[in-house]
């Protein structure tokens, strides 16, 4: 934990009866705390079970047990993950990380062949090709969190940089479109505090 750098403190009196454990504390909006993960040594269950592994020299060795419950109870985990966002999920994690909003039906065939570039690579994106005016396309991806509406129009047709309605953030983010889909990648793998300029 220390070479780690993680805050922690030790919960003597806990019962960990098993042998050695790690709990993950998380607070909710109120400052309440709750448990979230566990990670636990467990030297008596394989002992009771006999268990015994054989190791490089043929000899007999027990073998200890790792109980990992790397999110505890899922619905208080995704409670409090929730809570923590505001919904506001950064880009790696959101259900839909990218919108594709069309100025007109003109250049659905372009947005449809990106979405599909896109999917192929494993990214969560959504095309928006309705009729509603641009405008109105972008409002309703923010209402909806989405970590990125890119609108396509003329110059994204013929190649410009996309320039990316960022939820949250006033100034868009601009990526030339021969970089967009490495730039994509590493944001959609990586935790938000490895790439601030682009989550």
């Amino acid at each position: 934990m220390k070479e780690r750098g993680a805050e922690f403190f030790e919960g003597k009196g806990e019962a960990a009866f098993y042998g050695p454990k790690i709990d993950f504390i998380a607070k909710d909006s109120i400052g309440r705390e709750w448990q979230v993960a566990t990670i636990q040594v467990d030297h008596n269950m394989p002992k009771r079970f006999g268990l015994i592994c054989v190791n490089e020299t043929g000899e007999e060795e027990p073998v200890v047990m790792i109980h990992a419950a790397i999110m505890g109870a899922i619905e208080r985990f995704l409670a409090v993950l929730i809570e923590h966002c505001g919904g506001s999920f950064p880009f790696w994690l959101a259900p839909e990380q990218m919108r594709l909003a069309t100025v007109s039906d003109e250049f659905v065939g372009f947005a449809r062949t990106l979405e599909g570039q896109l999917k192929e690579k494993g990214l969560r994106v959504v095309l928006d090709d309705s009729s509603e005016k641009v405008g109105r396309k972008i409002r309703q991806a923010a209402l909806e969190k989405v970590p990125w509406t890119i609108v396509i129009g003329a110059k994204e047709g013929e190649g410009a940089d996309f320039q990316i309605n960022v939820f949250g953030q006033e100034e868009r983010l601009v990526i030339a479109q021969k970089d967009f889909m490495e730039q994509v990648q590493k944001a959609s793998c990586l935790p938000v505090a490895a790439l601030p300029e682009v989550i």
